[in-house]
């Protein structure tokens, strides 16, 4: 009896990592479904621009190995290239290399010549990333999910399908967010229309609630 109940107590113990990881994955999929239905590109761009980004990565990587710094973000198939090279010569390079990827239907090029960044260095550029989103969310006149943040060496890139008015908050906010160096728009900007046609195609279940008429008393 004791060695059954040892043997369930060491089973269960080896399981729960596991399982939690399990729980984990489930609940990343969960949010990351929600997050898609938000998003204003079709399902079908927003898989493309995640092949286009570990495409280009890899074959970024297959040309020049370690020699750099890279970072690929695609959004509406076009694509920021972000980070540091070597030389004029690499960068022009590492920018025909994505050019050649399919689906991609534009480039920025954003390489800086110079020596690769440090790992302390990306960590602030992560912390202000994260700032600048959650100021988005403070805002309460900017979904966070309809513009994307990538920043680089304390250089701020937005990105997403927005109408002039968000695009004007979205550039404030990240003006205003400490450490930020520089902020370079690469939104695109739709009519008002527009963004109201794809806010209505959106699925009810992904759209905010309605709020309640509060009850007489």
């Amino acid at each position: 009896m004791k060695k059954s109940l040892v043997t369930s107590l060491l089973l269960g113990a080896l399981l729960l990592p596991m399982l939690q990881g399990c729980l984990a994955m489930l609940a990343a999929g969960a949010g990351g479904g929600a997050l898609a239905a938000l998003d204003r590109r079709s399902l079908g761009t927003q898989t493309d621009d995640e092949s286009i980004e570990w495409k280009a990565s890899a074959r970024v990587h297959e040309k020049i190995g370690d020699q750099a710094h890279t970072s690929f973000t695609s959004y509406n198939r076009k694509v920021l290239i972000s980070g540091e090279v070597p030389s004029e010569q690499m960068k022009a390079e590492v920018g025909q290399i994505v050019a050649g990827v399919p689906q991609v239907q534009g480039v920025y090029n954003e390489l800086v010549v110079g020596p690769i960044s440090s790992f302390s260095a990306r960590s602030n550029d992560s912390y202000v990333t994260t700032r600048v989103k959650s100021r988005f969310v403070d805002t309460g006149n900017l979904n966070a999910v309809h513009v994307k943040v990538v920043t680089e060496a304390g250089v701020v890139y937005l990105l997403g399908l927005v109408s002039q008015r968000e695009a004007d908050t979205a550039i404030q906010v990240a003006r205003t967010t400490g450490d930020v160096k520089k902020v370079v728009t690469l939104m695109e900007i739709l009519p008002d229309a527009k963004v109201k046609e794809l806010e209505l195609s959106m699925p009810a279940t992904a759209k905010p609630p309605a709020s309640s008429p509060a009850a007489g008393g």
